[in-house]
Protein backbone atom coordinates (compact mmCIF):
# COMPACT_ATOMS: atom_id res chain seq x y z
CA UNK A 1 0.00 0.00 0.00
CA UNK A 2 1.74 3.04 -0.92
CA UNK A 3 1.45 6.04 0.92
CA UNK A 4 -1.25 7.92 -0.85
CA UNK A 5 -3.66 4.97 -0.88
CA UNK A 6 -2.78 4.67 3.02
CA UNK A 7 -4.26 8.39 3.89
CA UNK A 8 -7.81 7.69 1.50
CA UNK A 9 -8.13 4.75 3.83
CA UNK A 10 -7.97 6.94 6.84
CA UNK A 11 -9.78 9.83 5.04
CA UNK A 12 -12.59 6.90 4.08
CA UNK A 13 -12.75 5.78 7.87
CA UNK A 14 -13.19 9.44 9.23
CA UNK A 15 -15.59 10.55 7.09
CA UNK A 16 -17.50 6.93 7.63
CA UNK A 17 -17.27 7.89 11.29
CA UNK A 18 -18.16 11.74 11.65
CA UNK A 19 -21.49 12.32 12.81
CA UNK A 20 -24.55 13.74 11.29
CA UNK A 21 -26.25 16.91 11.39
CA UNK A 22 -28.47 14.65 14.22
CA UNK A 23 -25.53 14.45 16.53
CA UNK A 24 -25.94 10.64 15.44
CA UNK A 25 -23.28 8.48 13.38
CA UNK A 26 -23.62 9.23 9.50
CA UNK A 27 -25.69 6.68 8.10
CA UNK A 28 -22.71 5.63 5.01
CA UNK A 29 -20.69 2.54 6.82
CA UNK A 30 -17.45 2.14 5.76
CA UNK A 31 -15.41 -0.95 6.03
CA UNK A 32 -14.73 -1.90 9.53
CA UNK A 33 -11.22 -2.19 11.18
CA UNK A 34 -10.64 -5.46 10.76
CA UNK A 35 -11.54 -5.38 7.00
CA UNK A 36 -9.40 -2.39 6.21
CA UNK A 37 -6.26 -4.53 7.78
CA UNK A 38 -7.02 -7.60 5.63
CA UNK A 39 -7.11 -5.09 2.64
CA UNK A 40 -3.92 -3.66 4.06
CA UNK A 41 -2.00 -7.04 4.58
CA UNK A 42 -3.56 -8.44 1.27
CA UNK A 43 -2.06 -5.33 -0.75
CA UNK A 44 1.36 -5.65 1.14
CA UNK A 45 1.46 -9.68 0.44
CA UNK A 46 0.17 -8.65 -3.13
CA UNK A 47 3.42 -6.37 -3.55
CA UNK A 48 5.70 -8.15 -2.09
CA UNK A 49 4.77 -11.09 -4.76
CA UNK A 50 5.19 -8.59 -7.34
CA UNK A 51 8.44 -7.69 -5.59
CA UNK A 52 9.57 -11.83 -6.03
CA UNK A 53 8.02 -11.74 -9.36
CA UNK A 54 10.50 -8.69 -10.61
CA UNK A 55 13.66 -10.59 -9.05
CA UNK A 56 13.20 -13.79 -10.19
CA UNK A 57 12.71 -12.52 -13.88
CA UNK A 58 15.99 -10.09 -13.45
CA UNK A 59 18.04 -13.24 -12.51
CA UNK A 60 16.45 -14.68 -15.81
CA UNK A 61 17.45 -11.95 -17.90
CA UNK A 62 14.16 -10.96 -18.53
CA UNK A 63 13.90 -8.03 -16.40
CA UNK A 64 14.95 -4.69 -15.92
CA UNK A 65 16.71 -3.53 -12.90
CA UNK A 66 14.74 -0.38 -12.69
CA UNK A 67 11.67 -2.62 -12.26
CA UNK A 68 12.73 -4.56 -10.13
CA UNK A 69 14.34 -1.37 -7.73
CA UNK A 70 10.59 0.08 -8.13
CA UNK A 71 8.80 -2.88 -7.04
CA UNK A 72 11.07 -3.89 -3.72
CA UNK A 73 10.84 -0.46 -2.89
CA UNK A 74 6.97 -0.61 -3.22
CA UNK A 75 6.81 -3.45 -1.61
CA UNK A 76 9.28 -2.12 1.22
CA UNK A 77 6.72 1.32 1.90
CA UNK A 78 3.82 -1.21 2.56
CA UNK A 79 5.69 -3.39 4.78
CA UNK A 80 6.74 -0.03 6.75
CA UNK A 81 3.12 1.28 6.90
CA UNK A 82 2.21 -2.49 8.28
CA UNK A 83 4.72 -2.57 10.82
CA UNK A 84 3.64 1.52 11.86
CA UNK A 85 -0.20 0.57 12.51
CA UNK A 86 0.84 -2.46 13.78
CA UNK A 87 3.34 -0.14 16.50
CA UNK A 88 0.05 2.18 17.04
CA UNK A 89 -2.26 -1.31 17.70
CA UNK A 90 0.09 -2.23 20.07
CA UNK A 91 0.79 1.06 21.70
CA UNK A 92 -3.12 1.76 22.09
CA UNK A 93 -3.40 -2.00 23.63
CA UNK A 94 -0.98 -0.89 26.21
CA UNK A 95 -3.02 2.16 27.17
CA UNK A 96 -5.98 0.68 27.83
CA UNK A 97 -4.43 -1.71 29.62
CA UNK A 98 -3.41 0.72 32.18
CA UNK A 99 -6.16 2.33 32.28
CA UNK A 100 -7.76 1.72 36.14
CA UNK A 101 -10.80 -0.10 36.12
Amino acid sequence: MNPMAAVKAYQAIQGAGAAGPTGGVGGAQGPGFGELLQSVMNDTTQQTRAAETQMNMAVQGQGSLIDVVTAVSSAEASLETVIAVRDQVIQAYQEIMRMPI
